[in-house]
């Protein structure tokens, strides 16, 4: 199997599990917060603020997981490029003996 595409199908398969983490994560705290919000009432719901916000970060996080127009051309487009600046520089360097 082709190293490089090994590395990047690896790479790929964490930023996956790491969103996973991050929606369970999500999910627990603000189950807990919504607990705590409807045991001690006072009749106004504000866990559903820290809900929003951090449901922001879970989609943007979401999209850039799962979505190839997110983030992919330009980021592969990107992997590219430092290749070939990589490759350049390791060409220019004189050997050393």
């Amino acid at each position: 199997m082709d190293e490089i595409a090994y590395r990047r199908a690896k790479a790929r398969v964490e930023q996956q599990l790491a969103f996973y983490r991050h929606l369970v994560l999500y999910l627990c705290v603000n189950a807990f917060l919504f607990a705590v919000n409807l045991l001690h009432w006072n009749g106004y719901l504000w866990a559903k603020w820290p809900a929003f916000g951090w449901g922001i970060g879970i989609i943007v996080h979401g999209m850039e997981t799962f979505s190839y127009r997110w983030g992919g051309p330009r980021k592969e487009a990107m992997i590219r490029r430092e290749m070939k600046r990589q490759a350049r520089a390791n060409t220019d360097r004189p050997a050393q003996s």
